[in-house]
């Protein structure tokens, strides 16, 4: 086998490990410039950003109602836009930004008679004061996921639509228990609607199956969903009694939470960046070539991805990915070019059992450490103990193709080491993980 180019350094900047860069070369695709490969993104921000920009210039036209009230709100908003957070699983939140657009999308009155603003004017002081908040951001070189931004326009001109006209008609003119309910209803409908589009954006992204994308997103906004609804609507009916008060008093219990949200994901990152950096040993002794388990780990990444694994094994997959030659620090000789798929059986499986002891030293990475302890079985199992979970025989399947592709191969080199990893499925490989594989190659 020939020498293979090493890859220099890469940043650690905590960006999802996905289809961008790594053992696969991500080429513009050729075509007019306004085909994209995420379309629902597209007709998203495009939509909402026409809406935004609709609802601005009739309300600029017709007036603003209480225009004092919309700036207050819009400030608040601009705020929680400037201090939105970014949870696991890359998302940003602005739970803040997300409550005040609640409150004044629910608004019925500041003491003083009913606020009669319109659904426009509720999607006019949202964007303006999201648009405001991202600024700074924007200056600074953070930019947005515009995906996210749109998103939560969206929402709120959705609650301002339902929630509007029924109000006037209605007369809500303060806090009632029919005012309550629709308010709390119309969250719920909403926060449905929202998840949805997120998992649709999500599956797009990452090419996954969009039921695992419905279930990992209801399951990591449910907490967060349910304290910005509540913060909203608090908003809204304390504004009736206490005027712009209740603004600032029912926006302090999220920013402590936010506070916590923010430390979680903080220490989650680190956790994350450790890891990367101990996968990175047996690169700087000699042990494998720079650059291989970053790879692993993002051919890891597609390949689960495209069989429809959920948020938390993907998780657990790309710890194992990064972490599954660290064995080889035993090694007395290191393999030639790293490559443990050219090594025996026996020296194979040996290697997985010394890098699982070390990941067990943690006490925390259990099932991470058997993961990496089975990587080598065939895909039948090995003994007593049955087929090796699925990330082992992902990881099984990377590792092969990197160990004998390399940071540079060509596509004849690629299809030939393809070609060889079909040939040894169903003995060695799992035929559904290889398939996966060629999925994601024909896709690149």
């Amino acid at each position: 086998m020939t020498q293979r180019q090493t890859e220099g350094p890469r940043p650690s900047d905590g960006r999802p490990i996905g289809p961008e860069g790594g053992a696969l070369s991500h080429q513009r695709p050729r075509g007019p410039i306004w085909r994209t490969s995420r379309p629902v993104r597209a007709i998203l921000v495009a939509a909402v950003g026409a809406i935004s920009l609709a609802a601005l210039v009739w309300t600029s036209a017709t007036g603003f109602v209480e225009p004092y009230v919309a700036l207050s709100f819009c400030l608040v908003i601009a705020v929680g836009e400037l201090v939105r957070i970014t949870l696991p699983g890359h998302r940003e939140v602005a739970p803040i930004a997300s409550a005040g657009a609640v409150g004044y999308a629910f608004l019925l009155s500041l003491g003083e008679g009913p606020s009669l603003h319109s659904p426009w004017q509720v999607v006019a002081v949202v964007a303006c004061g999201v648009a405001v908040g991202e600024l700074p951001h924007i200056a600074v070189g953070r930019a947005p996921r515009v995906e996210d931004v749109a998103r939560r326009v969206l929402s709120a001109g959705l609650l301002a639509i339902g929630f509007r006209p029924l109000a006037e008609r209605l007369d809500f003119s303060g806090p009632s228990v029919t005012a309550t309910l629709l308010m709390f209803t119309l969250v719920l409908a909403v926060w449905g609607i929202d998840g949805l589009l997120a998992a649709l954006l999500r599956a797009e992204r990452l090419r996954t199956r969009l039921w695992v994308a419905v279930r990992d997103e209801m399951r990591a906004q449910f907490a967060s969903g349910v304290a910005i609804g509540s913060s909203g609507v608090l908003i809204a009916l304390s504004c009736t009694v206490t005027g712009l008060a209740g603004l600032l008093v029912f926006s302090a219990p999220l920013l402590v939470a936010q506070v916590a949200f923010r430390r979680h994901a903080e220490v989650r990152r680190t956790y994350l960046e450790t890891v990367r950096a101990l996968s990175r040993v047996t690169e700087v002794g000699g042990y494998v070539e720079n650059g291989h388990s970053r790879r692993v780990s993002r051919l890891s990444h597609l390949i689960a991805c495209e069989l429809g694994l959920a948020e938390a094994d993907l998780l657990e997959l790309e710890y194992a990915a990064l972490m599954h030659d660290i064995g080889q620090l035993s090694l007395r000789e290191p393999i030639a070019g790293g490559a443990t798929v050219l090594a025996s059986p026996r020296e194979q499986r040996r290697i997985a059992e010394l890098g699982a002891g070390i990941i067990r030293e943690t006490g925390v990475l259990d099932s991470v450490a058997e993961v990496v302890r089975r990587q080598c079985e065939p895909v039948a199992g090995d003994g007593d103990e049955g087929v090796p979970p699925l990330g082992s025989r992902i990881i099984k399947v990377a590792n092969a193709f990197d160990d004998l592709v390399g940071e540079n191969g060509d596509a004849e080199r690629r299809s030939a080491v393809l070609e060889r990893l079909r040939m040894d499925a169903g003995s060695e490989y799992d035929p559904g993980v290889v398939d996966a594989l060629a999925a994601v190659l024909e896709r690149e």
